[in-house]
């Protein structure tokens, strides 16, 4: 098995893509797992990196380690260059037959089902309602329904005044592997208390993105799912009021409106943030004349 592939586009300041810290980090990581055959670490590398690194072949290389799954390599490192600002890798690897120590995908599984585990013992009660309607709602096949308090009492037996009582707009979002797998919010209420509005937005997440399939049973031990309560956004006359880690941005112009949260990973620029929730809109990064909002939240995890 040869694998050959572009890695990082922000090796250099003056390169075609700029500089990245995560750049060479990437590369590095990448060089070490070819040289040493641990497929292991190449599903465990940090999602954040990988976008903040801008790569390019990581897709390529799990394909590349499923094919191998379960098969004894004899891995070498060929050649690594990063001239003109983007990396370059090549390596062999030459099965040497059967070897089920070198399952990763099932010690991948394994580890990720441990985590959720972790997770789900100190996940708050806001998370653990919107993950319990997830799993009920997947599990039963019936992914659009009416939110009431009862629904609530079946979850939780339990529930705080917050969640019955208070009216409040929420995002719910939702993550596998450390990559987005759905994200659905209202930015006002639309149901007569908090608790409604997030299994109402759970269900919309876990089946209604439009840019990903509805969420199957199979991947339920594996997801992570956090909730944002939104405040009453503000107008705003100039980005200089905008902070990425501390306020989310609504974009409008005309019919279009572009939302994007605070404090998410990679975001760490006002004109990054400006650019993400202008493309949501389907608006060109640079359009002028647009209207901004911001907006603060409480996250739970």
């Amino acid at each position: 098995m040869i694998a050959s592939g572009d890695l990082s586009h922000k090796l250099k300041e003056d390169g075609p893509y700029g500089y990245s810290a995560d750049g060479p980090m990437f590369d590095r990581d990448i060089c070490e797992i070819f040289k040493s055959g641990d497929f292991l670490k190449l599903l465990n590398l940090n999602q954040a990196v990988c976008e903040s690194a801008a790569e390019c072949g990581y897709r390529s290389f799990l394909i590349m380690a499923g094919a191998l799954d379960s098969l004894g390599v004899k891995p070498e490192l060929l050649s690594y260059e990063g001239p003109f600002g983007v990396g370059y890798a090549v390596a062999t690897f030459r099965v040497e037959g059967s070897d089920p120590k070198r399952n990763f995908a099932a010690q991948y599984e394994k580890i990720q089902q441990d985590l959720a585990d972790k997770r789900h013992e100190s996940e708050d009660i806001v998370v653990s309602l919107a993950r319990r309607t997830i799993e009920s709602v997947v599990k039963s096949g019936i992914l659009t329904r009416a939110a009431t308090t009862d629904d609530l009492r079946a979850y939780l037996p339990q529930i705080p005044t917050e969640l019955t009582k208070k009216k409040a707009s929420c995002f719910v979002t939702i993550h596998k592997y450390g990559n987005l797998r759905g994200c659905i919010g209202t930015l006002m209420p639309v149901c007569s208390s908090l608790g409604e509005e997030i299994e109402r937005n759970a269900i919309s997440a876990c089946s209604s993105d439009p840019r990903f399939d509805p969420v199957t049973e199979s991947e339920l031990p594996y997801l992570e799912y956090s909730v944002d309560v939104l405040d009453e956004p503000e107008s705003i006359k100039s980005p200089e009021e905008l902070n990425p880690r501390v306020y989310g941005v609504i974009v409008t112009k005309g019919a279009r409106r572009g939302v994007l949260l605070p404090d998410l990973d990679g975001v760490e620029t006002v004109e990054q943030q400006l650019s993400i929730a202008k493309r949501k809109a389907g608006l060109d990064p640079y359009e002028e004349g647009c209207s901004l909002k911001r907006f603060t939240v409480k996250r739970h995890f």
